[in-house]
């Protein structure tokens, strides 16, 4: 089950189903970095781009689990460089909730299915390629293929 959660927020990370918090106000005149942010200025954090940051990330773009093993980093809203859900009194109150179901739903599909690809394919050769919106999806169901095999059930 370790293993499970690191791979849930490696791909979290990766491809975060929201890529914009949803905005707030400034309650007073703040600094970022070397910004000079005014009282009343409408914010919207960008999680995408954080997830993403190669100073914050060794190898951003590297699907790698392992990371998340070798450290302490959640999407609570304790680490602000992975802060999916929000986090505070604004952060997203189902965060719980939908981190069981997923983690439940991942591992009886990955303990009852085997997966395979259609023709045999190797995922390098799939596409993964998103279009942004409110939420994130993928621009095709599976990459350039409409249906992924799993055992004898066939998703998508």
């Amino acid at each position: 089950m370790p293993y499970l959660k690191a791979v849930l927020k490696g791909n979290l990370r990766m491809h975060p189903p929201v890529p914009v918090l949803s905005p707030r106000e400034l309650i007073k005149d703040t600094k970022v970095l070397v910004y000079d942010v005014a009282f009343g200025t409408r914010v919207m954090i960008n999680v995408g781009a954080i997830s993403k940051d190669p100073s914050l990330w060794e190898n951003p773009e590297e699907f790698r689990p392992e990371r998340f093993l070798e450290s302490s980093r959640d999407f609570r809203g304790l680490h602000f460089e992975f802060i999916l859900f929000g986090a505070g009194r604004r952060g997203c109150p189902g965060t719980t909730f939908a981190v069981a179901v997923i983690e439940l739903a991942l591992a009886k599909l990955v303990h009852k299915l085997d997966f395979t690809s259609p023709n045999g394919a190797k995922m390098e050769e799939l596409d993964m390629s998103e279009s942004n919106a409110i939420t994130v999806h993928k621009k095709s169901p599976f990459g350039s293929y409409s249906t992924c095999l799993l055992g004898n059930a066939v998703l998508f």
